[in-house]
């Protein structure tokens, strides 16, 4: 009897794994989660969260999340987050959509983005980003504006799809209107407290640090130093990605 159930278990657990987890590695202040349209409660240091699970913040709150890849997410006060897909096994294929509703968030790319940067994209109101082994934050003050750190980042919509390298700024007005570089003294006052108070969270760094942003971004930065191959994949993989998952989200977990 005692092989029997520890089969069933198995058998049970196999089909999950596949769907990986995130945890939550730091957090201050009032952080809530729970299921995407449901009511959401008070989160606890190393709580595991799944695909389909929402993360918001109240006032002055912050929380770090760490994903199974080593992917690492910073969610700023008054943030709504959601975990749409994320799977990481190696028998399976990886993925990982993210969807920023409102607020700010700095997210530090792992495991996933180095095997497969055309598998993770972050969606916004304005755009989806697209990856290149990055570093990066975004504040929806309306419009949306982008920092990256290291790396580069593809900002794909209607409009069309510019590539961020290291080091720039960026901001998206509409879905409708092409993202387009900015100095940082054009950041509006709420973009540039997030971005300080993101850029402070401590232990958060791209996996492949700095020597990965280097490679991937030329030293002014912008869309000049990311190839048109790499921002033509960008796009395709941004586009195509949060396409797909738009559509099998609602059955992708279960």
């Amino acid at each position: 009897m005692v092989r029997f159930l520890a089969g069933i278990a198995l058998a049970v657990a196999l089909p999950l794994a596949a769907y990986a987890n995130g945890v939550v590695q730091s957090m201050k202040d009032d952080v809530r989660a729970g299921p995407v349209g449901q009511t959401a409660r008070t989160v606890a240091v190393d709580q595991r969260l799944t695909p389909g699970t929402a993360v918001v913040t109240g006032a002055d709150a912050q929380v770090v999340l760490r994903f199974e890849d080593d992917q690492q997410v910073v969610l700023n006060q008054n943030t709504e987050f959601r975990i749409v897909d994320f799977r990481y096994d190696a028998s399976d294929v990886d993925r990982t959509v993210f969807d920023l509703v409102r607020g700010a968030l700095r997210m530090a790319s792992g495991a996933i983005a180095g095997r497969n940067r055309q598998v993770v994209a972050l969606r916004t109101p304005q755009a989806t980003i697209g990856i290149r082994g990055t570093d990066f934050m975004v504040a929806l003050v309306n419009p949306a504006y982008i920092s990256v750190l290291q790396g580069a980042v593809t900002a794909t919509n209607a409009a069309g799809t510019v590539a961020l390298g290291a080091g720039t700024f960026g901001s998206v007005a509409t879905s409708a209107a092409l993202a387009t570089a900015i100095p940082a003294s054009a950041l509006p006052a709420a973009a540039s407290t997030a971005f300080s108070s993101m850029s402070a969270a401590a232990g958060v760094a791209a996996a492949g640090g700095a020597a990965e942003g280097a490679a991937g971004t030329g030293a002014a930065g912008g869309a000049g130093g990311v190839g048109a191959a790499g921002v033509a994949a960008g796009a395709a993989a941004a586009a195509g990605l949060a396409a797909s998952t738009r559509k099998s989200s609602t059955s992708s977990h279960h």
